[in-house]
């Protein structure tokens, strides 16, 4: 089975879509660890602030299957398809990391690891001595030396 990391995402009835995405992967993938939630402002446009954290699971999906389910429980959250990146949304599903993977074409691990403090900071209380497949340091590491003042972030 591979361990994988998935960011969540809600700017639109934040508390009610988060809650309901953990309760569909739970019932698809089993037992979840979650990180903190955390509250972060809109990155790439104005609008309302995000609701945040990171989810960890076990699945026997290969990346396009689970990248598949993924997309699809977005979809059954209310999030229409082939939306801008740079828009509010009920619910996003970022695979970040499957198991050590490294697929540039998959964006594996995701590039937003390190540029986002909202992904960055609760995959570092989750799995905080993980290392990063490409650099080698730690999830925990990479925040501390993460420019925290870069992003706005609070603790829900």
């Amino acid at each position: 089975m591979a361990a994988v990391f998935i960011g969540i995402g809600s700017s639109i009835r934040r508390s009610e879509n988060i809650r309901l995405g953990i309760a569909t992967l739970k019932t698809e993938f089993g037992e979840l660890q979650l990180s903190p939630l955390y509250e972060s402002e809109a990155i790439g446009f104005s609008g309302i602030n995000f609701y945040n954290l990171v989810v960890k699971l076990h699945t026997e999906q290969n990346i396009v299957e689970l990248i598949k389910k993924l997309k699809s429980i977005e979809k059954q959250h209310g999030r229409p398809e082939n939306t801008s990146k740079f828009t509010p949304r009920t619910l996003d599903l970022d695979l970040l990391l499957y198991d050590q993977q490294i697929d540039p074409d998959i964006d594996l691990p995701r590039a937003e690891i390190l540029k986002n403090a909202f992904v960055l900071k609760p995959l570092s209380e989750l799995a905080p001595t993980l290392r990063h497949p490409i650099l080698g340091e730690t999830y925990q590491a990479l925040w501390a030396n993460y420019p925290q003042q870069k992003q706005k972030l609070w603790k829900v």
